[in-house]
């Protein structure tokens, strides 16, 4: 009994042996694994924060660059406005120049159409003008044919006068005649009747003066 109770404990203390070495030797692989383990975090932590520095590195310039770039878009903000302001101005300044073209524009058609009136006024004056100088040298053309025939005809009566006058100065002439009148009585001529149809004025010294066409 005492044997067996010996083999007993003798596989138990071989049990918890090998229960101890197992044990052993599965803490030393957790432990080779956990000291693993640590390493790889600690070289992560280590690179992690390398990459932080880097990081903080790069967010300053980041940072500043984010400075840099807000103080750029302020100026350019500013420079924006005062080209609003400027393009705003411009802009009045050319409605302004718009609008006192659109008037000039305005009074250059008005003295445009009063010059277009006044030509029209001056062409329709020297059309009339043409026509009067036209008429009146028509006229004078008519005159002077007029005062060429009546010329003519006051030449041939004081050429007939004169003929007539030559036969009373001739006695033979003279002496035909009064012997005609004698067998041809007529009525007495005045001296009216004389210058009847003549056109012509008898003054003093029997001067004959033409009688303007009418």
């Amino acid at each position: 009994m005492k044997h067996l109770s010996t083999v007993i404990l003798g596989l138990l203390c071989l049990g918890l042996a090998v229960s101890l070495f197992v044990s052993k030797r599965n803490n030393d692989a957790q432990h080779e694994k956990d000291a693993e383990t640590i390493t790889s975090v600690s070289n992560l932590l280590a690179s992690s924060q390398t990459e932080v520095a880097a990081s903080k590195g790069e967010v300053i310039t980041l940072s500043n660059r984010l400075e840099t770039c807000q103080s750029t878009s302020l100026t350019f903000s500013n420079e924006m406005i005062e080209a609003k302001s400027a393009l705003a101005t411009a802009k009045e300044s050319l409605e302004r120049q718009i609008t006192d073209l659109n008037r000039q524009i305005t009074q250059m058609e008005t003295k445009t159409r009063a010059s277009n009136q006044s030509i029209a006024d001056l062409t329709h004056l020297n059309a009339q003008l043409t026509n009067q100088i036209a008429s009146a040298q028509a006229s004078l053309l008519q005159a002077n044919k007029d005062y060429v025939l009546l010329e003519n005809r006051f030449r041939r009566d004081v050429a007939e006068r004169v003929i007539v006058e030559r036969k009373f100065n001739n006695r033979k002439e003279l002496k035909a005649q009064l012997e005609y009148l004698y067998w041809n009585p007529s009525k007495e001529i005045s001296e009216d009747r004389i210058r009847e149809g003549l056109n012509v004025v008898v003054g003093k010294s029997n001067l004959c003066y033409v009688i303007a066409p009418e």
